[in-house]
């Protein structure tokens, strides 16, 4: 009794331990604080608790579908070009993960006014990014269509990933529900057009193709996401297993562009079963503390 009650508590610490480097690293020093702004503050929500945009963004499959979704905006050559000439992400790769993270948490769980604050500052942020890409074209990160990509990229990939990885799967009203929950995030921005389908949802992806190309500057970004990441030795491994399953999550036409590897038959089991583990012990880490 008395030696599985040590177990018990040892792996509790494990738990908390574990818990509290994954938190850091995705809210950074400011996470209870944040934590507090978003989920303990007083005010109407954007969304009710039983609306899908909620299981989704609470899941731990998340870390792979914000993985998936760098993956795929990057392959909109002007998308691409602001990041890489205004984003900071190889010098400070978790400060951005930081700010991206807050504002989903915001948006889909904190009150209404401070989701429109975190709006506001994305929108700021938008204005200053413009310039002119390696192919000659200007770019300005508050085109709508820009950002019509880069919502419908987000909003495919944490998708695809909660049905991969999430623990349960959203029927396909769910799902529809979950795309037409993204888009009143997205008309907060000044989105237009958004896709409230899966329908919808493919028929953009399907429409933007054309437009699609893997620049040099997005192959790498790809190397560094998923090969160059700045991480302690022992975080290396379930790193890797995320990015693997991030990777089998990205359509087949996406893999030359950016040079990713395609071994449909590896990825569907040992890389599923690797994502599914990483996943897995991720939500145990971030689950509630026990008493």
């Amino acid at each position: 009794m008395v030696a599985s009650t040590v177990v018990l508590e040892r792996t509790e610490d494990l738990r908390i331990w574990l818990g509290g480097h994954v938190l850091g690293r995705v809210a950074g020093s400011e996470g209870p604080a944040r934590r507090e702004r978003i989920f303990e503050a007083p005010g109407k929500r954007w969304f009710t608790e039983d609306r899908p945009i909620r299981r989704v963004h609470a899941d731990a499959s998340m870390f792979v579908g914000g993985l998936r979704a760098l993956l795929l905006q990057s392959l909109h050559p002007l998308a691409m070009a602001g990041v890489a000439e205004h984003s900071d992400y190889r010098n400070d790769p978790w400060g951005r993960l930081q700010q991206t993270s807050y504002f989903l948490a915001m948006t889909t769980f904190g009150p209404a006014e401070g989701a429109e604050r975190a709006v506001s500052r994305v929108k700021g942020v938008h204005r200053r990014v413009h310039g002119t890409a390696p192919d000659g074209r200007p770019y300005d990160a508050s085109d709508p269509h820009l950002l019509r990509w880069v919502h419908v990229a987000e909003t495919d990939s944490f998708l695809a990933a909660f049905q991969r990885y999430g623990h349960t799967k959203l029927s396909p009203e769910e799902c529809d529900g979950y795309i037409a929950d993204m888009a009143v995030v997205g008309r907060h921005l000044d989105i237009p057009d958004l896709p409230e389908t899966r329908e919808e949802l493919d028929t953009a992806i399907r429409e933007y193709r054309p437009e699609l190309a893997g620049t040099p500057e997005a192959r790498s970004a790809a190397r560094y996401l998923l090969l160059q990441a700045p991480l302690p030795l022992p975080a290396r491994p379930p790193y890797g297993a995320l990015a693997g399953a991030a990777v089998g999550l990205m359509p087949a036409w996406t893999r030359w562009p950016l040079r990713l590897p395609y071994l449909p038959v590896a990825e569907e089991t040992v890389g599923r079963i690797a994502g599914q583990s990483i996943v897995t012990t991720i939500r145990w880490a971030m689950g509630p503390r026990r008493a």
